[in-house]
């Protein structure tokens, strides 16, 4: 959160001790070697350890599973646990004898479970609880362990640093916050690779080497579009002139909840971040940015899969992409509007109590905006173009599995950055601090919040989600804590139950009233409720950097939670009680 700016409360420079890229390496490596330790302190459990398949059984779950789709980012949070086969219409249901019991039927009953093996099976995306096999062991996956609750500790230490280390020691913090994500993400990644180690899980890979490679994925395609934003943003200067105050304010923030659905809450919040500050220039106040990011950086991207992360994941399983402005716009509506309410009336109070404060002889320019940069409007337009790619490669030439679009907006990001105007990036004052501390942070947050999925996924069963209320409140309750885009994936997952989540399982699925309020609860709870801490959405933490980089005192991650309660749940509740109840 540390800009070039002198006067940035942030800034480590003058901060003596160990600290840096080599500070950095020696921690990831010290995570490395406590997470390896850790592997053989704390073996892991595999449920299936024991269970060999027939032959038979062998060769057709290899053909499942290698025709299997897999999503390139995110397919994995919701396959944490044994996927299970099971044929078109019929149910598979988990076993109720103790293992070594089932373990003895199956072995006696193998005749009866080729023959009535089906042909056609197709690949269900379930996660049953503790590893265990469905009925029958027709198993798409080999050994796959039982993801501990301890296992979510280094995502719970994570969570607690980014939270209370500035009031500890914030100087201290911003001088080595990149280790405190380095070491905890070392441990977890270590630990899945050797715990996690045994082969055969799912195309050669030990699910330890699967869920990381996935999670490395993630992250990639995360930072691709985060950083490629920031960077093709930074190109374009948008010029408002005159004196902000209630009315233009709330003005832009609607303008900005709207341009969030065409170019992402990153895009959006990122372009629009530093002309909302300058407007409101000696009055600007923490709460002008924490409303912000409730409206462009979270609840304005709802109308859209370009919006926000959880619908774009929806749209590339199979929701139809005019699906959430159909049916989500009287939601999109009602809580923007009165978000924007909630704004006006507390930058009016404001601006009654601190007044702008004018030179002698100076006059109020005449409200105006301008618009400059074409080189970075065309980036932009590019790499939100890319966010395609993968899904258009997948639908017409059957490529998937690589992050083509996520390197394609890398490139595009960095041709931008040589090409910008470099008056447009010191109007802007670009520079790097706020995505390397986005990017550093994240490495450490997607690889401890592995688990913490994991352990949702095999578990969600038991949650006793059985109504769009339970879903609006379960997705928006993590949402808020953990990224809130594989968390929409697995609730959507807990509520398929069994079943796979394909174009033609979601066609199905909201061809009844049902389906599309479960839905509507689930993509409104992970949207809106992303909002509800800097963790939450991507977004939400550049904002955030922005601003401190600019010298704006930020609430903290307890301040801004507690805003959060008091403004935007009260909001959220509104909306459940009007749409969802």
């Amino acid at each position: 959160m540390s800009g070039d700016n002198g006067h940035n409360p942030h800034n480590t420079n003058s901060h003596h001790g160990f600290h840096g890229p080599k500070c950095w390496v020696l921690t990831a490596i010290v995570g490395l070697i406590l997470g390896g330790i850790l592997s053989v302190l704390a073996p892991p459990n595999y449920a299936q350890a024991d269970h060999a398949p027939n032959a038979t059984q062998t060769t057709e779950q290899h053909e499942q599973t290698e025709n299997a789709p897999l999503d390139a980012s995110y397919a994995d949070e919701v396959l944490p646990e044994p996927t299970v086969l099971a044929s078109a219409g019929q149910e598979t249901s988990l076993p109720t004898q103790p293992a070594e019991e089932h373990a003895e039927q199956q072995a006696g009953d193998q005749t009866d479970h080729t023959q009535t093996a089906p042909d056609n099976n197709e690949y269900s995306q379930d996660a049953p609880a503790d590893g265990e096999h469905a009925q029958g062991g027709h198993d798409t996956q080999g050994p796959a362990p039982t993801i501990p609750l301890w296992l979510v500790i280094p995502f719970a230490l994570l969570l607690l640093s980014i939270a209370l280390m500035p009031f500890i020691n914030e100087k201290f913090w911003h001088a080595h916050y990149p280790d405190f994500a380095l070491l905890l993400g070392g441990i977890t990644t270590a630990y899945y690779f050797i715990a996690y180690g045994q082969p055969g899980f799912l195309h050669g890979q030990s699910y330890g080497e699967y869920k990381m490679m996935h999670t490395g994925l993630e992250y990639y395609s995360f930072i691709a579009l985060i950083g490629g934003l920031f960077v093709a943003s930074g190109g374009v200067h948008v010029d408002v002139r005159g004196k902000g105050g209630p009315l233009i304010n709330t003005a832009m923030l609607a303008v900005g909840a709207v341009a969030a659905n065409v170019m992402g809450t990153t895009g959006a919040s990122v372009l629009l971040i530093q002309p909302f500050m300058r407007i409101n220039k000696g009055r600007l106040k923490p709460i002008h940015v924490v409303m912000f990011i409730f409206i462009i950086s979270n609840c304005g991207g709802a109308l859209t899969p370009i919006g926000d992360p959880p619908l774009y994941l929806g749209y590339l399983k199979g929701v139809p992409f005019e699906w959430t402005l159909l049916h989500l716009w009287p939601m999109w509506l009602a809580c923007i509007g009165m978000l924007l309410a909630i704004f006006f009336a507390i930058d009016t109070w404001i601006a009654k109590k601190h007044p702008f404060q004018m030179e002698e002889g100076a006059r109020i320019e005449p409200t105006s905006v301008r618009i400059s940069g074409g080189t970075g409007m065309v980036a932009l337009a590019l790499i939100i173009a890319g966010v395609f790619i993968d899904p258009m490669l997948k639908k017409f030439a059957d490529i998937e599995g690589y992050p083509i679009g996520p390197t394609f907006q890398i490139l595009v990001a960095i041709g931008a950055y040589f090409v910008a105007n470099r008056e447009i990036h010191e109007a802007n004052s670009f520079n790097f601090e706020p995505v390397k501390e986005v990017g550093l942070l994240f490495i450490g947050i997607f690889a401890t919040m592995a688990p913490a999925l994991g352990f949702l996924a095999a578990h969600g069963h038991a949650l006793g989600l059985n109504s769009p209320t339970a879903f609006y409140f379960g997705t928006g309750s993590l949402s808020g804590v953990l990224d809130n885009a594989p968390t929409y994936l697995n609730f959507l997952q807990v509520s398929f139950g069994e079943q796979d989540i394909n174009t033609e399982t979601v066609q199905t699925y909201l061809s009844n009233e049902e389906g599309i309020h479960t839905l509507t609860a689930i993509s409104l709870g992970a949207v809106f409720f992303g909002a509800m801490t800097y963790i939450g959405n991507g977004p939400n933490f550049m904002v955030r950097a922005i601003a401190e980089s600019s010298g704006l005192k930020m609430p903290s991650f307890f301040g801004y939670l507690l805003r959060a309660v008091v403004i935007l749940l009260p909001v959220l509740v509104i909306v459940w009680a009007i749409f969802i109840r």
